[in-house]
């Protein structure tokens, strides 16, 4: 009974098992497809998802990639750069300038070129009864259209070749002087005996005369013939009419000789004195008064030595009204001496200083105020 009562039991084990087998089988599946589903389930929502965070980053890279850049700040900062200063101060001195001297310099042309009287006072009195007052403004327009890109372009070229002159002195002096082997001989070069003011000023003046001679003519032909020329179109029209493009730069040849001389002299002269000045008083810079003195004997200075080239100039810019035009240099001033003697070479000398030396004291007075607002405020003085 014992042993029947043990396989009863034992039976009913087996049974227990087996019944509990499906369930723990079928739990398993159901685990499994629980997790086969998840994961495709994941599959496929990762595959969902994909395309949303690829536009996105695409999105986000197209922002980045076209930034518009800031043209204003870039404009701004270069307007702060010290050669920007120093041209506007130039064109600023020389339009100020040139508001005030205009008759003096309508005189001076005249003068110059031989048209009316060969005394100022009477030149003066001629010019107001023919043309009245405005007479002595002839041409004035022109004349700051002219003296406000000349100036701006001779004294910002002045300072910036000044500046590239002394550094590359600087450099020469700490490394040896450069060397020309001429077959077994050798020269030694040395730079410390150039001047960096006489360069930079015969640089400054020819910049300024190629650049601006065209408006040099349409000046000097409206103020000695204002019937011919009575306004700036006319005066532009009939020009290129007459002798095309080539016309408006009649003379260069003659303006550039002249005005490498007298460009040169004039920076020279007024650095020089500056500094001999500033050393003698112990004394850091000038004052107003002091730079218009110190300019105004630079002018006088340069324009005493290169006076005679300018006759000739003007002799060979203006002469073809007259019918008479001079080849060459050297052919205007041989007439000059042959017509008037020696003296025909310094005419209108005294009316030219009367203008040269009020304009450059001026000049040299308003550049150096307007720098030192334009510049030192900003660090680069």
């Amino acid at each position: 009974m014992k042993r029947e009562d043990k396989n009863l039991r034992r039976k009913k084990k087996n049974l227990s098992q087996i019944q509990m087998c499906p369930k723990s089988s079928s739990r398993s599946e159901s685990l499994k497809k629980k997790s086969s589903a998840g994961a495709f389930g994941d599959v496929l929502y990762g595959m969902m998802m994909l395309p949303k965070e690829i536009e996105i980053e695409k999105e986000r890279n197209f922002e980045l990639g076209f930034r518009v850049p800031d043209f204003g700040l870039v404009i701004n900062d270069f307007l702060r750069t010290r050669e920007v200063g120093e041209f506007v101060s130039g064109a600023l001195a020389g339009a100020m300038t040139k508001a005030v001297l205009a008759p003096l310099e309508t005189i001076r042309t005249r003068m110059v070129v031989g048209v009316g009287s060969k005394h100022i006072a009477c030149s003066f009195l001629e010019v107001i009864e023919q043309q009245g007052w405005q007479g002595l403004w002839a041409g004035n327009a022109i004349n700051m259209l002219r003296i406000i890109p000349t100036q701006a372009i001779e004294l910002g070229t002045f300072e910036y070749v000044k500046r590239a002159m002394t550094s590359a002195q600087e450099k020469r002096n700490q490394s040896d002087c450069p060397r020309v082997h001429i077959g077994r001989a050798s020269l030694n070069i040395y730079l410390s005996w150039i001047s960096p003011v006489a360069v930079a000023g015969a640089a400054a003046g020819i910049v300024s005369t190629l650049v601006c001679h065209p408006l040099e003519v349409l000046k000097d032909r409206m103020t000695v013939s204002r019937e011919v020329y009575p306004s700036l179109s006319i005066a532009i029209s009939k020009i290129y009419k007459d002798g095309g493009i080539g016309a408006f730069y009649a003379g260069i040849s003659p303006t550039l000789i002249g005005m490498l001389p007298y460009s040169t002299c004039y920076y020279f002269m007024y650095d020089k004195l500056k500094k001999s000045y500033c050393q003698a008083k112990n004394k850091k810079s000038l004052n107003r008064p002091e730079m218009l003195l110190v300019g105004a004997l630079a002018g006088f200075t340069a324009s005493t030595i290169s006076f005679p080239l300018e006759v000739a100039r003007k002799r060979l810019m203006v002469g073809a009204l007259e019918g008479k035009c001079p080849p060459h240099m050297a052919a205007a001033l041989s007439e000059v001496i042959r017509e008037e003697g020696l003296r025909g070479l310094y005419r209108g000398w005294g009316a030219t200083c009367l203008k040269v030396m009020p304009s450059s004291g001026i000049t040299w007075m308003f550049y150096e105020a307007w720098k030192d607002i334009l510049l030192v405020g900003k660090g680069h003085l």
